[in-house]
C-alpha cells in the first residue's frame, strides 16, 4: 500500500488534507494525474497540515465578521421614502435592492440583494423587521421603516 495526502475531497476515501491508504497503482494512475493526491512525504504532510489551519483560521474570522456585522445590523434602522397614495399603499413597492442599498448608505455593508428575506414584497407605509443572512448560518433583523416621499 502507498500513502497519499489527499488534496480534495474524494468520496469514499477523505476530506482534503487527509493522510489515506491507497493502492500504488490508483495513486499513480487515477488520484495524480487529476490533482485529487499527492504521495505522502514529510513535506507534504506538513503542509496538508498548514493548510488545514489556515482553512480554520480563515473560517473562524468569516464567522466573527459575520457576527459582528449581525450585531451592527441589529442595531440598524432604515428609513426607506416611496411615493404612495392617501390610504398609504405604494406606487410600486420597497425591493432587496434598495433595502441593501439603504444598508450600504447608512452601514458602509455590501449586502447582496438575494441574502435579504423578504417573506413578500413591502407594499404599505409602516414599519417592517427585515431578515437578512449576513454569512455562515448567522442572520439579522433590521428595522425598516417605509415612509411616504414628499
Amino acid at each position: 500500500m502507498a500513502e497519499a495526502v489527499l488534496l480534495k475531497d474524494v468520496d469514499g476515501l477523505g476530506e482534503a488534507g487527509d493522510a489515506i491508504d491507497v493502492s500504488p497503482g490508483y495513486l499513480r494512475n487515477y488520484l495524480v494525474p487529476r490533482q485529487l493526491a499527492q504521495p505522502a512525504t514529510k513535506g507534504a504532510l506538513e503542509e496538508a497540515r498548514r493548510r488545514l489551519e489556515r482553512a480554520e483560521e480563515a473560517e473562524r474570522q468569516a464567522a466573527e465578521r459575520a457576527g459582528e456585522n449581525a450585531a451592527l445590523l441589529g442595531k440598524t434602522v432604515l428609513t426607506i421614502s416611496h411615493e404612495a397614495g392617501e390610504d398609504g399603499k405604494l406606487f410600486g413597492s420597497v425591493t432587496s435592492k434598495e433595502i441593501a442599498d439603504a444598508i450600504q448608505a447608512a452601514r458602509g455593508l455590501k449586502i447582496d440583494r438575494k441574502k435579504i428575506r423578504l417573506s413578500e414584497p413591502l407594499r404599505e407605509t409602516g414599519t417592517y423587521m427585515v431578515e437578512i443572512e449576513v454569512g455562515g448560518g448567522v442572520t439579522a433583523k433590521v428595522k425598516t421603516i417605509v415612509a411616504e416621499a414628499k
